[in-house]
């Protein structure tokens, strides 16, 4: 329910009022004129007002100016007698969300309430629901808050935006930022990664098809354009679409229709487009790998997402939060490893970064991340002495082989079981990851 506060120069109205609210199951508090409703403003939240308009001193206008201008603004209802009708109208055009005439059934009042607090509610949900899907984007680095001022500015438009830079740059993140801050957000996003499909399948995914429109087409599929409408349309790795696709998809951007495979009618979505690439359009276009004209309806808004060795203030915050999201304290990284985070150059970037810390996570077992368990020292601070790296592990009861059986369960435990990735984990191959663990099954039988 809702906090109201009720404001009133005639007592038996206010509290005949607030009794109301309260029966109704909402928190209610009554000032007596304006000038006790602005102290009561400034020193508690509420989600409505309801003030008369006519108050000696302070009145009803001066309430919805200092509550309007809170940082979490109130909705106001004006309560006006009938000769100033008028008035309560023009209060409403400066930010008032209601008025009632007096003298007015309290079951009116009590209905437009609750549906100011159901709105109010549904609104801080929305909000809550977003801040949950919005990336947490780090950006302590100059160069990085540069990115997100250009993406919040852009965000509330349907300007099509193309992200560049390197791979694990975080690209993808910064696409979900922008379709989650713009008015699109109650709407899918939907994301294609087109390298990943070849360019038949590829066209099927974005366009759909209608049954028997190839070879294992059994039924109708509507496809991603079409799941998207509404929202916002990812295609991740654009650089990789083949000049045909370009080609139905640059219509598709003109005109906002497309044709799904085996259909003779068009079809209208309303979409926005993200693109994102690695490689260097401008380039792919000299060299007739890339259609010009599709480039520039792709890149209306162009964000370039900087490398983390160009962004050397984000990385000791990213590998914070990495380890926050695993519930480890900060301090879990030593002074030396911290150093050495900074100092490395990161050619994976943000992605090389997690799976670093990942595998620390795992040599570490349990205790302070040392730069021994950092997948190699960056060249310009040179890699500690093998003694170093050993003594860092060793201590009194210390079993070699129960530690790498210890470490390979760590792995397929974090890998979920799956040993492919528990092999990249441990930076090894997965036919040396079969071979480690049977060679810890034969010990166990022997």
């Amino acid at each position: 329910m809702a906090r109201v506060l009720v404001v009133d120069d005639e007592p038996k109205l206010g509290r005949f009022v607030c009794e109301m609210l309260e029966l109704d199951g909402h928190d209610a508090a009554r000032a007596g004129g304006g000038r006790e409703a602005l102290v009561l403003l400034a020193q508690r939240p509420f989600d409505v007002v309801i003030t008369d308009l006519r108050m000696p001193e302070v009145d009803g206008l001066a309430v919805l100016r200092a509550a309007r201008a809170l940082p979490s603004p109130p909705e106001v209802v004006m309560m006006t007698a009938h000769g100033t009708a008028e008035s309560a109208v023009a209060a409403m055009k400066d930010g008032a969300a209601d008025y009632l005439v007096k003298p007015f059934a309290m079951d009116e009042l009590r209905l437009r309430i609750s549906r100011l607090a159901a709105q109010r509610g549904a609104e801080a949900r929305s909000a809550a629901l977003l801040a949950r899907l919005t990336p947490d984007l780090v950006a302590e680095s100059p160069a990085m808050q540069a990115v997100l001022a250009a993406a919040r500015q852009v965000a509330p438009t349907d300007a099509s935006v193309l992200l560049t830079g390197e791979s694990g740059t975080g690209k993808s993140q910064l696409a979900r930022y922008i379709h989650y801050l713009g008015r699109r957000a109650a709407g899918p996003i939907v994301e294609v990664h087109c390298a990943a499909l070849p360019e038949t399948l590829l066209e099927s995914e974005l366009f759909g098809h209608e049954k028997g429109a190839f070879t294992g087409a059994s039924q109708r599929k509507a496809g991603h354009l079409a799941a998207a409408h509404g929202g916002t349309l990812f295609l991740d790795e654009i650089g990789e679409v083949t000049p045909s696709t370009q080609v139905k998809l640059l219509r598709f951007l003109q005109e906002r229709t497309f044709v799904p495979l085996g259909a003779t009618e068009p079809r209208t979505v309303d979409v926005r487009v993200i693109s994102a690439t690695n490689r260097d359009l401008a380039e792919a276009v000299r060299t007739g790998a890339f259609r010009e004209d599709f480039l520039y309806r792709l890149d209306v808004f162009g964000i370039r997402v900087p490398p983390l060795r160009e962004r050397r203030e984000d990385i000791l915050p990213l590998a914070a939060r990495f380890l926050r999201e695993r519930g480890l304290p900060e301090d879990r990284l030593s002074p030396a490893a911290r150093a050495a985070l900074e100092a490395h150059a990161w050619p994976g970037n943000v992605r090389e970064l997690e799976n670093a810390l990942e595998r620390a996570l795992i040599l570490s077992g349990g205790r302070e991340l040392l730069p021994a368990h950092l997948p190699g020292q960056p060249a310009r601070t040179g890699a500690p002495p093998a003694q170093e790296r050993a003594g860092a592990l060793l201590g009194e009861g210390f079993s070699l082989d129960a530690f790498e059986l210890e470490l390979l369960h760590a792995a397929l435990e974090r890998a979920g079981g799956n040993k492919t990735h528990a092999a990249k984990l441990l930076g090894v191959s997965r036919r040396r990851l079969y071979s480690l663990l049977a060679s810890h099954e034969e010990g166990e039988a022997d």
